[in-house]
């Protein structure tokens, strides 16, 4: 193996056309952590917020930034659980942030972060999936404890972790309502077997309490604090409501009483711990 890969690494924030790769070492083997080949991977919310130079404090330039990966072990530390050339896919652990992630030819992860597969599927679309699934599968059985016959209320639907939910918790036995403020998206979401596509419109509030007059059991937020408190007030007595994504860009909340939070609803988060 040559001593040196290709990766992009972060040394100040940036706009995504002025990423560039250059030449780096490739990691070396310690134990409990495996060097991985990178075959594909997916672009997350993390990255951009990082590569802004918006991330949390455990996040330093330089950085090889990417938080998940798909592609084959290259080699293994002493007493791996894994062998050289299988299929493995990996995320999170500190991978981009607190350690380089999968910006790179090479990446070395922690096993414990390391997932084997098979499938026929291409890398490029397995790239994109452990972060995805994992995420919006998290949210429903961690923080949510979704269960069968429960009304799900998932805003920002159309977004790749939206429909992945939504699809999950059709299937577990969930009524799901689900939103876009796209139109055209509509009968495609329908399609996917999600009960009730809504449009996040003027009529939103209105349309979803003819869907659930008694109110809904269970919120998936993913847009944020701009529709956080419109989508709780939709939420009946002993509903959860588990804050995941703000896709609208804003995380944190000036100002914030608890007093805010409807009486008997239930807020939570869910940040990729499972």
């Amino acid at each position: 193996m040559t001593e040196k890969m290709k990766a992009i690494v972060l040394t100040k924030p940036c706009k995504a056309d002025e990423l560039t790769t250059t030449k780096v070492s490739i990691p070396k083997v310690k134990p409990g952590y495996d060097l991985i080949k990178i075959k594909a991977l997916g672009v997350n919310e993390s990255e951009v917020t990082s590569r802004k130079g918006e991330s949390d404090p455990d996040f330093q330039f330089p950085r090889i930034l990417e938080i998940e990966g798909a592609g084959v072990i290259a080699e293994t530390c002493k007493n791996s659980k894994f062998k050289v050339g299988q299929k493995v896919i990996t995320m999170m652990g500190g991978m981009g942030r607190s350690l380089d992630g999968s910006y790179a030819k090479y990446t070395l992860v922690k096993e414990e972060n390391i997932i084997p597969f098979e499938s026929d599927l291409d890398c490029s679309i397995i790239g994109a999936l452990p972060e995805m699934l994992q995420t919006a599968y998290g949210s429903l059985s961690q923080g949510l404890h979704i269960k069968k016959d429960d009304t799900l209320l998932v805003r920002g639907g159309s977004s790749t972790v939206g429909l992945t939910a939504a699809i999950l918790a059709h299937h577990m036995g969930a009524k799901v309502i689900t939103t876009t403020r796209n139109e055209k998206k509509l009968a495609k979401m329908k399609e996917l077997g999600i009960d009730y596509p809504v449009l996040d419109d003027k009529q939103f509030k209105q349309t979803v309490k003819k869907i659930a007059p008694t109110g809904v059991d269970k919120v998936l937020e993913l847009v944020g604090f701009s529709t956080l408190f419109e989508d709780m007030s939709l939420a009946k007595q002993g509903a959860y409501t588990c804050f995941t994504g703000a896709l609208g860009g804003q995380w944190t909340l000036d100002n914030f009483s608890p007093f805010m939070i409807p009486t008997g609803v239930f807020l939570t988060s869910y940040a990729g711990e499972y």
